[in-house]
């Protein structure tokens, strides 16, 4: 009889053995095929950030050749125009090669299209109008170039170039929108694989509790159970110990056995209720370094060597000698190691009636550091943002109190000035001396004139009053006819489309701002001296472009976010577009200029 357990134990062991491997197996499948997703999928993301960088330059380039042919074909200058010229024939060379590369690949730059459908049919629709653009700009510059040129077929072309190129670049902003639509389809294809792998691991992790370490806790409690009894049934057989020795001798070998599987398989000791070390396994020995058999110490003293850490230890023991306990418990080894565990102690009667506790106890030291590591970017993460926000306020509160004393001073140095002028010049008005009078009341005039300027010209800085009157075309109309005055630059404004809605005030106020910035940087930092504003829409959609021909910049070099140094302008932008819902574009390369695209719903 006593062959029957042994034999269940050791097929129930071998059943669990195959269900943690195969479990284990599961797990490590399904990371297998995560990675190998996530591999393929930087791949195609690397793949399709080209492919939308090379039809986003497309794009730039369309409009940088349309923009040097209308300004070729009011060049009256022959230096000028030959500069003009070459520069078109580089732009068309590099529109050429990129309208090819996305159509067919790159073998140098090992690059392959992979178009979809949809792609392939829209390239198909928008090269008869790529080639009429590049067959009209050929025929143009021959034209320029001819010692007689011909005004009415240069006209012809021009024309021709210009209604191709809104075509094409009309279709081509459709072809860069299903780009984007499509990469946003395999991200979104990925995280519901990636979802679908999540739950089936974390599935996999129930059930490897449910059936694994559960019943295995259980197959323990009942194990221990049996240990007891088989005690309890060992005090029985002493009484009549010629009757059962054999059953005596083989309780204690099991006992053995189990104590042996025990010391090898857990961190398990006995200790008496005074916290004195009876037997400690074989594993907990070694986590420890302590000899296997020193059956004298105290367990506290085994477990750290410092004060604190002891105390708390026999505390726990003596409050819960009789009850039990479960717990966390950070120890300390004899190097100075810091050790968790995961502590069990269970109370229960020896074979001579004496109490005893059990403990039984899991090594979580690893968890724990993950768990402290988890914490720790948590709140790096948090004191970043903190971080961020804080620069960005300082920022902003600068900003407005530079505006506020700019204002302040505008108004002190300019108006104010003016004011007292006039107060002392209507003062001395002499009425007794008509000729004196009248050319005191012609300056009063001038004067009067120049504060309602002045006034206007602070009010138009603060809020221009186009904008609440008339909306966002008129005041940046007046926007860029004004700035164009004032630095001598040339700034235009095309209202492609003939846009006159009117929008919610907030929306067109930042609209506003963000443009007066773009046309700002392009003042300041660009050194152009063509910038081109220009207004577009469709059913659901507004553009406003600012486009210059300044020296440009390296995009890496565009900071992201602002620092206690500056580049405040375009956090500032992006802050504003965020807020409407809009979406900002900047491209731009050294020598090239700089495109800005604002894009907001109309819906």
């Amino acid at each position: 009889m006593t062959g029957t357990p042994r034999s269940l134990d050791q097929v129930t062991f071998n059943r669990l053995r195959r269900l943690y491997l195969i479990a284990l197996g599961a797990i490590a499948i399904s990371l297998i095929a995560s990675q190998i997703l996530i591999r393929k999928y930087l791949n195609d993301q690397e793949n399709d950030s080209f492919v939308v960088n090379v039809a986003g330059r497309q794009r730039m380039l369309s409009q940088k050749l349309n923009k040097e042919v209308l300004l070729l074909s009011h060049s009256q200058d022959a230096e000028n125009s030959k500069v003009l010229a070459d520069s078109i024939e580089s732009t068309l060379n590099r529109w050429e090669k990129a309208h090819q590369i996305l159509q067919l690949g790159d073998e140098s730059m090992g690059f392959q299209v992979d178009n979809s459908p949809v792609i392939t049919g829209m390239f198909e629709a928008i090269n008869p109008f790529f080639k009429k653009v590049s067959d009209g700009t050929h025929n143009f510059l021959f034209l320029k170039s001819s010692n007689s040129p011909d005004s009415l077929a240069s006209a012809e072309q021009l024309q021709i170039i210009e209604v191709n190129a809104n075509a094409f670049l009309k279709q081509m902003d459709e072809i860069v929108n299903r780009y984007d639509f499509e990469a946003k389809k395999k991200v979104s294809s990925l995280k519901r694989l990636e979802l679908l792998i999540t739950i089936f691991t974390l599935l996999v992790l129930v059930a490897e509790f449910l059936i694994i370490f559960w019943p295995s806790a259980k197959a323990m409690k009942a194990s221990i159970q049996e240990l007891m009894d088989a005690e309890e049934k060992a005090i029985r057989m002493a009484k009549n110990a010629d009757i059962l020795s054999q059953s005596k001798e083989k309780s204690v070998r099991e006992l053995q056995a189990l104590s042996k599987a025990m010391d090898q398989i857990l961190l398990f000791a006995r200790i008496t209720p005074e916290g004195y070390i009876t037997h400690i396994g074989e594993r907990f020995s070694r986590l420890y370094r302590t000899q296997k058999f020193n059956t004298n110490a105290k367990i506290s003293d085994m477990l750290s060597p410092l004060e604190n850490e002891q105390l708390t230890i026999d505390r726990i023991i003596a409050e819960n000698k009789k009850s039990g306990w479960e717990g966390e418990l950070k120890t300390t080894s004899q190097s100075g190691e810091e050790i968790w565990l995961d502590v069990s102690m269970i109370p229960f009667n020896s074979t001579e009636d004496k109490s005893e506790l059990i403990l039984i106890c899991m090594d979580i030291t690893k968890r724990k550091e993950f768990m402290h590591q988890v914490e720790q970017l948590t709140k790096e993460s948090f004191e970043e943002k903190m971080y961020q926000q804080k620069v960005i306020s300082r920022q902003i509160i600068e900003n407005q109190e530079n505006e506020q004393n700019r204002i302040a001073k505008d108004i002190h140095d300019g108006i104010g000035q003016m004011l007292t002028g006039l107060k002392y010049l209507l003062e001395s008005v002499d009425t007794t001396d008509p000729a004196k009078a009248e050319v005191k009341v012609s300056k009063l005039k001038e004067l009067t004139s120049n504060i309602i300027k002045g006034v206007r010209t602070a009010t138009f800085n603060l809020t221009p009053p186009e904008l609440k009157d008339y909306g966002i075309v008129p005041a940046l109309t007046e926007l860029t006819q004004e700035l164009s005055k004032l630095t001598g630059k040339d700034i235009v404004l095309f209202n492609k489309t003939e846009f006159s809605q009117r929008l919610d005030s907030l929306v067109e106020i930042n609209l506003y701002r963000i443009t007066q910035e773009a046309i700002n940087n392009a003042i300041k930092y660009a050194e152009s001296s063509h910038i081109i504003v220009t207004v577009a829409h469709s059913q659901n959609i507004l553009s406003i472009i600012v486009d210059d021909n300044g020296k440009g910049f390296e995009m890496s070099k565009l900071k992201s976010k602002p620092d206690e140094e500056g580049g405040m302008g375009l956090t500032f932008m992006k802050e504003r577009v965020k807020y409407i819902n809009g979406r900002l574009f900047i491209n731009s390369s050294p020598n090239e200029g700089t495109k800005v695209t604002l894009n907001i719903p109309l819906t």
